[in-house]
């Protein structure tokens, strides 16, 4: 007898095995790609590679590294991987390569930074040599003396989220020998270097690099090439807006990348653009699609190089769309459907695709198609397993107007629902303010579903995906068209579904969904519980103290707060603390840069003093993305401290 099914719980994480980066072998046979399982017992991610056959069979695990193996790359001909590992001989992640049939490992670099994380490594075209990008710089020796020397800074962008300081450490091109040795650096400077990529005759290496002059002042960057053997770069594009991940034609005659004209906006729709090796006027292939480019799937050449292929931003899914390299035609659906591809690549001799997807049923596994996007069969199920002994909550889209304008919504159910129950329900609202909620799983939605709440969420303005004005609506307005959008969708989440128990309603968001779930409660009283997470609660205080408030904060408002100071000051939820009388809970975490944590140490200690009901709770040694990227014990302990606030205040599943 079977044991029955039961809701999604904090510890599901430590089943999940988070599949991604499928890359397909030239002649289309095998892909390989990355399994990542978390560890709460060494508090750590451990991952390997993995291959399956696309003619089906079980997939096999291919490296055996004890910590995480990544980033899997064939080489031209096939016969051997790339990829980069952590091992316990090297304290940072190193390039290796093995035979695609299995053997040993060889590293091929020893690099003291590490591998950079912005680029896998890249195969020449002959097999020889491989190139990557890594940190270069001043770097602290083990035996250095306690105190840790001052760091003068004399540029704006000298810290990212994620990685730290870089202005001590920036990230260049190097080549290396498939068969390992001195890695051979092609680029210098003070600017960062990412996403090389090999011409085919073997002769240049394209990146991208922010190099102009004004670099501290906006968002722009450029592709370049450089001769492999080295020399010095070659700018190819005019310096128009931001530009990532660039790919040559099978042909070598021209460049594609993504990217947008608009050195300093945000919320722009990236698109596909192409551009010659000599250097040019940039085309844009993508205008007539009012859709991203997502900025987390590098887009690929067709084998035969008439299209290129990218994962685009579709009202809440991401579909892969071809475009064909010549211009003049629209581009054309080629893998569709209710989820979200997480990446794609394709066979170059074949043209078969390989791509990793998700739905709100399922975690990614890995999918393959024909070049046309027909003849799609999975190729994995690494979480079935999992699936069979848990009641996963199908989420509900429903649309609503506003203003004359389309907004969607999803509710999510309990996961032991009852129909002739009234719920607690938690209104989650997304970061950014430019990301959006799309049809994938989400483990944090699960979890809330599986402990009695139902969860709405909604795409409102300010939200990517339908098109470039629905984005841009909210520039100059946090906190204006955009809180009207997100009450008016849980309006109609209430109205139509009548197990929302509308007495027992909770708030919560992360970064710019922190920033409006504090604002939220400072303008009305009906919930009675929030989680206000890594928020931005002063703007202006965000100007100086983010990675990248001091270009964001300004074009995301319309102006410097010396500029229109009396805006920074009403549209910051601190302004309004006196006002709140929601019980708040206030998660940050203490190495946060794109939200430092006095955004949340503020908040706290004004209402606080103000005598409100607030807790806080902040998470050492981690950054803005822990609830997603964190240790596997603080990512725990964060789902049990917000479970415990909403029970106390609002109940799950008593009512």
């Amino acid at each position: 007898m079977t044991e029955p099914r039961r809701g999604v719980v904090p510890d599901d994480l430590l089943r999940l095995r988070l599949v991604s980066d499928a890359q397909i072998s030239p002649d289309g046979r095998r892909v390989a790609f990355v399994v990542t399982t978390a560890s709460e017992k060494t508090d750590e991610y451990l991952s390997n590679i993995w291959i399956v056959d696309t003619a089906g069979g079980e997939p096999r695990r291919f490296s055996a590294g004890p910590k995480r193996d990544s980033a899997p790359r064939w080489s031209p001909d096939g016969t051997r991987l790339a990829f980069v590992s952590e091992r316990p001989d090297s304290r940072r992640p190193q390039l290796f390569v093995m035979p695609s049939e299995g053997g040993e490992p060889v590293r091929v670099t020893e690099v003291r930074s590490g591998i950079h994380g912005l680029g896998a490594a890249v195969w020449s075209p002959d097999g020889t040599r491989l190139t990557f990008t890594a940190r270069v710089g001043e770097e602290g020796s083990d035996d250095a003396p306690r105190s840790r020397p001052a760091r003068l800074i004399t540029t704006l962008k000298h810290k990212l989220e994620g990685e730290g300081f870089t202005s001590d450490q920036r990230a260049h091109v190097f080549v290396v020998s498939a068969d390992g040795g001195e890695p051979r650096q092609l680029t210098s400077g003070d600017y960062p270097h990412a996403w090389p990529t090999w011409s085919p005759d073997g002769r240049w290496i394209a990146f991208v690099s922010e190099r102009h002059d004004t670099r501290d002042d906006d968002w722009a960057s450029d592709v370049w090439v450089v001769p492999s053997k080295g020399g010095d770069p070659r700018r190819l594009t005019a310096t128009e807006g931001p530009a990532w991940y660039p790919t040559f034609s099978p042909d070598g005659a021209l460049v594609a990348y993504a990217g947008h004209p608009y050195p300093k906006d945000d919320g722009r729709n990236a698109r596909v653009r192409i551009v010659s090796p000599q250097g040019n006027r940039p085309v844009c292939l993508s205008e007539a699609l009012d859709r991203p480019v997502w900025d987390m799937a590098r887009p690929a050449w067709s084998a035969d190089g008439e299209h290129v292929l990218f994962v685009a931003r579709d009202r809440g899914t991401y579909p892969v769309y071809r475009v064909r390299a010549k211009g003049g035609e629209p581009p054309a659906l080629l893998v569709g459907g209710s989820r979200t591809v997480t990446g794609l690549s394709v066979a170059s001799r074949g043209g078969q695709i390989a791509f990793t997807a998700t739905d709100p049923g399922s975690p990614s596994e890995v999918f393959v198609c024909d070049a046309d996007g027909r003849g799609e069969r999975r190729l994995t199920d690494l979480n079935g397993p999992w699936k069979r002994d848990v009641m996963l909550s199908p989420p509900e889209r429903f649309s609503y107007a506003r203003d004359g304008v389309d907004i969607d919504g999803w509710v999510l159910p309990p996961a032991m629902f009852d129909p002739a129950r009234r719920y607690p329900t938690l209104l989650w609202i997304h970061g950014g303010p430019h990301r959006e909620f799309a049809d994938l799983y989400s483990h944090e939605f699960q979890v809330y579903a599986g402990a009695g709440y139902a969860v709405v969420y909604t795409n409102p303005r300010g939200s990517h995906g339908y098109g470039e004005a629905f984005s841009r609506a909210v520039v100059g307005d946090w906190g204006g068209i955009d809180f009207a959008d997100i009450m008016a969708g849980l309006d109609e989440a209430i109205r139509r579904y009548p197990f929302i128990d509308a007495d027992r309603l909770g708030i919560m968001g992360i970064s710019y969904g922190g920033y409006m779930t504090s604002w939220a409660i400072g303008r009305t009283s009906r919930f009675k519980a929030a989680c206000s997470e890594g928020a931005i609660n002063d703007v202006a205080a965000h100007f100086g103290n983010s990675d990248i408030g001091h270009i964001w904060t300004a074009s995301e408002h319309g102006a410097y707060p010396w500029e229109n100071p009396a805006w920074y000051v009403e549209r910051s939820p601190i302004t309004h603390a006196t006002r709140i009388d929601t019980p708040l809970l206030i998660v940050h975490a203490e190495n946060d840069l794109r939200c430092p944590i006095d955004q949340g140490e503020r908040m706290f200690a004004t209402l606080k003093r103000l005598g409100k009901t607030v807790a806080f709770v902040r998470v050492p040694g981690e950054g803005h993305a822990f609830a997603a990227l964190g240790t596997p014990r603080h990512r725990l302990q964060r789902y049990r401290h917000i479970l415990d606030w909403f029970e106390r205040h609002l109940g799950a599943g008593s009512g």
